[in-house]
């Protein structure tokens, strides 16, 4: 491969308590039922705008839907540092690749700004060439609007480019685009949901991202 499109949450950081901490203080702050850490797992991978209006099941309306939105990204931002950490040999594979001329991308469904903040703060964001968020996009992941921006704006050859993430959804947007897809296996909440994807790689160690 060529061109790695990297998901975030799950694939590069571990930051899954971060994001059930900040889900169920806001949901708290809103008098509404706490989702438990295992749907919010099963739904990492999908933003919140999905996410949130899926298990809530047209209990709010548009107006509190926003404020809830708010009150996550809120908490989140104050906590995020504390819960978020490279997985063992991401950033050392991250410089190999980068160092062998690959071309690294990150496809997400954060919103543009928080990723940017997130791979500068965890010292990465260097050694990649775009980064994409929900926000750039108009249909979400599993839609394949993400990957095919990259595609387009810097004229990838679809066969030579890697969708890797950690979620089914990530999969399946890379199939909808019609690239590569890797799974991984590191941290995802069901690797049977992976396999069902039928994905080009499944990997167990970050280090054999260098291998594909």
């Amino acid at each position: 491969m060529k061109n790695y499109l990297f998901d975030f949450d799950g694939t590069i950081a571990d930051s899954g308590d971060a994001a059930i901490v900040a889900t169920q203080k806001a949901f708290e702050k809103m008098n509404l039922p706490k989702p438990s850490a295992d749907t919010v797992r099963y739904y990492m991978g999908v933003p919140i705008e999905t996410f949130f209006p899926d298990i809530l099941d047209g209990k709010l309306s548009d107006d509190e839907l926003q404020k809830l939105f708010k009150l996550f990204r809120q908490v989140y931002g104050e906590i995020e540092g504390k819960y978020t950490s490279l997985f063992p040999d991401m950033k050392e594979t991250l410089e190999k690749l980068n160092d062998e001329g690959k071309k690294l991308f990150v496809v997400s469904s954060k919103n543009r700004e928080s990723l940017i903040r997130n791979l500068k703060s965890l010292d990465i964001y260097h050694l990649f060439e775009d980064v994409v968020g929900s926000d750039q996009v108009e249909n979400y992941k599993p839609a394949p609007d993400g990957v095919n921006l990259v595609l387009k704006k810097y004229d990838l050859a679809k066969d030579e480019t890697v969708m890797i993430g950690d979620a089914k959804y990530d999969l399946q947007m890379g199939n909808a685009a019609g690239v590569n897809t890797c799974g991984c296996a590191w941290d995802t909440f069901d690797v049977e949901l992976l396999k069902k994807e039928k994905p080009t790689f499944l990997l167990k160690e970050v280090g054999e991202l260098l291998d594909i």
